[in-house]
């Protein structure tokens, strides 16, 4: 299967495996380590912890569900985020980490299956020509423009988390 989701049914079987494979590393994290800075940050040069990436996933799957609810609602969305251009995303990360710096990995950890949950159950809603009969965003599909903020960085981000079990000798 292509990397790039074309349909409705890839782009939930991108996600569910995407989300399977990452939790799965944080299932193997203790909670001890949630919060220890030395996974590679999405700012150049920066480190940010297991939590932080828990933060930034559930961030951006928030996003998705907003654009889609303010569109669905005939309101003007402001892309990425309200305060934040393409070119600012680094600080969005940023202010995802702050956002959810007080919760507990658990809660992390709940919120981010949650929040996959709300939207694969928004996939399934759709028909495949809402997700991919036409441009949503620019010449973005809105199945494209999910996958981009859900999948895809759930894979960067993987790649990431298990570097970080790997010098912490976590199985």
């Amino acid at each position: 299967m292509s990397s790039i989701s074309k349909n409705k049914e890839e782009l939930i079987s991108s996600i569910e495996n995407s989300y399977e494979n990452l939790f799965a590393d944080y299932m193997g994290v203790p909670k001890e380590l949630s919060r220890e800075i030395g996974v590679e940050g999405n700012v150049k040069n920066t480190e940010i912890s297991v939590s932080d990436t828990i933060s930034y996933l559930i961030g951006w799957g928030n996003l998705v569900l907003k654009w889609h609810e303010l569109r669905v609602n005939n309101f003007e969305v402001d892309f990425p985020e309200k305060g934040y251009s393409w070119n600012e995303l680094g600080r969005l990360a940023q202010h995802f980490h702050a956002s959810y710096k007080d919760w507990s990995y658990k809660e992390l950890l709940t919120e981010f299956q949650f929040t996959i949950q709300k939207i694969l159950k928004l996939i399934d809603s759709l028909s495949n020509d809402e997700l991919y009969g036409h441009s949503w965003y620019k010449s973005y599909t809105l199945g494209r423009m999910i996958q981009f903020n859900t999948s895809s960085p759930m894979k960067n981000i993987r790649a990431k988390v298990r570097r970080f079990k790997k010098q912490n000798n976590i199985k």
